[in-house]
């Protein structure tokens, strides 16, 4: 059963990613600093993915 979760939670956390990539690509931020953040989200999985919905680029 505990495998299950894990799964579920690592598919979940694949679509936070992705969701965070799509809207970062798509902000109205300097080509430097989306790189920037989309690497913060890669690298620190967890807390890049916080920091960047705490602070992270924003509009279109």
């Amino acid at each position: 059963m505990h495998g299950n979760y894990t799964g579920i939670l690592g598919v979940l956390h694949l679509a936070l990613v992705i969701w965070a990539a799509v809207s970062i690509l798509g902000s109205t931020a300097s080509t430097g600093r989306k790189v920037l953040w989309i690497l913060l989200v890669l690298i620190f999985p967890l807390v890049g993915l916080i920091i960047w919905f705490l602070a992270g680029p924003r509009g279109r």
